[in-house]
């Protein structure tokens, strides 16, 4: 897997996340509501929305571009570096590095959304319109669990063109869409394709997970980084985030994601009222039980969350939540045995470690929530106030 961002001296590096070999499937996920190594197949889950576009309600590609190409920004992102000091010679200052993507104008006043790794560590941010227009940008705040970052510039501004945001819940694989952003640095450059997948996971520059990702054959490429992904109604359903490159390539093979449009409904409004994202936190490391385990160990459920181990200091520590202590292998895949089964958050049942990141999702830092487990092949609830995401996974 290659890093999310790298510089180069004097040069404008094209940012986009790149991935190298298979994305989260039947792999190790990091996922950002537990903690750690979770095993996850990751499939292709058909919408249970039937609100597809009406064809008469359809644009043309032409006229989506024409619409939305002026509310798609150029970010030139500047790290001035550290001066070098070595005790035998004089100091030597470090170059500057830029990294060069895409982002896209979300209101009147002058609020910029792009990826977080396209501004991660910049010392000046630049912004360029479609007039031509390159002014300064403010970060006003940032979220490496789902790559995301919110910019401002001067809101009088003369090129602002806000893009609407869609409703990622209505999209549907087979679903036309066109990506739109600066690859290689041709500005304001269009490209057209259809949702591949939905419920794609992805590595977030933190190392948690980003979940609910909309997969995309519409060709995105280094640069792309932080462009909208539009419908056919010129609606934003997803912020252009990583590629799949099969191997050593970095350039595009087919394969791209975005994070979704309600994640970033939700970061950016969380972003704008108090400067900052908070994650709601459990800390645990889980595998998902199936009927084969379940027949095989003779654990009391066929479905639910296995607790592997539990973050020390996290909610779920300080709950008692108990994880395993015995690896098995079953159908290739290792088990850690003798922890706790979860089946149930405040009385939703669990089945799938996208469900409980789901449920705990759904809460903010110091909530409190109603396990329901079974220890020992007792069941039993447990009351758990859960914490804050730390900055990085633990274990």
């Amino acid at each position: 897997m290659s890093p999310l961002r790298s510089v180069r001296p004097y040069a404008a590096l094209l940012a986009t996340a790149v991935l190298g070999g298979a994305v989260a499937v039947g792999g190790v996920a990091l996922l950002g509501g537990l903690d750690g190594d979770t095993t996850v197949v990751t499939e292709t889950v058909p919408s249970q929305s039937t609100a597809s576009v009406p064809r008469e309600s359809a644009m043309s590609i032409n006229e989506i571009y024409e619409r939305a190409a002026p509310g798609v920004v150029q970010i030139t992102s500047t790290s001035n570096g550290q001066t070098s000091v070595n005790p035998s010679s004089d100091p030597v200052p470090q170059v500057p590095a830029q990294a060069l993507g895409s982002g896209f104008v979300v209101d009147k006043a002058g609020h910029i959304v792009t990826n977080y790794h396209v501004v991660q560590g910049a010392d000046e941010i630049r912004v360029s319109f479609s007039n031509r227009d390159t002014v300064e940008a403010e970060l006003v705040g940032t979220d490496p669990s789902t790559d995301l970052a919110v910019l401002q510039v001067d809101e009088s501004a003369s090129a602002l063109t806000p893009l609407p945001l869609g409703d990622s819940a209505k999209v549907e694989v087979g679903d036309q869409v066109i990506a739109i952003g600066n690859p290689f640095g041709l500005d304001r450059t269009a490209t057209a394709g259809i949702v591949s997948a939905l419920q794609r996971l992805i590595r977030a520059p933190n190392q948690f997970t980003i979940d609910h990702v909309i997969q995309t054959d519409a060709p995105i490429n280094h640069g792309n980084s932080g462009g909208p992904l539009l419908n056919t109604r010129g609606q934003v359903i997803g912020v252009n985030t990583q590629i799949e490159t099969g191997g050593a390539d970095t350039g595009n093979v087919g394969i791209g994601f975005a994070v979704p449009s309600n994640t970033v409904k939700d970061v950016v409004a969380q972003i704008l009222g108090t400067g900052r994202v908070d994650h709601a936190y459990l800390g645990i490391r889980g595998q998902e039980v199936d009927s084969d385990l379940a027949e095989t160990y003779n654990l009391p459920v066929k479905a639910g969350i296995l607790i592997e181990s539990v973050a020390t200091g996290s909610g779920a520590a300080r709950a008692g939540l108990e994880g395993g202590k015995t690896q098995v292998v079953v159908a290739g895949e290792t088990y850690t045995l003798g922890g706790d089964i979860i089946v149930a958050v405040d009385g939703t049942q669990i089945g799938s470690i996208e469900e409980l990141r789901d449920a705990i999702a759904a809460h903010k830092p110091g909530d409190k929530i109603s396990l329901e487990i079974y220890r020992d092949a007792k069941k039993t609830s447990v009351s758990v106030t859960l914490g804050r995401q730390p900055a990085s996974p633990q274990g």
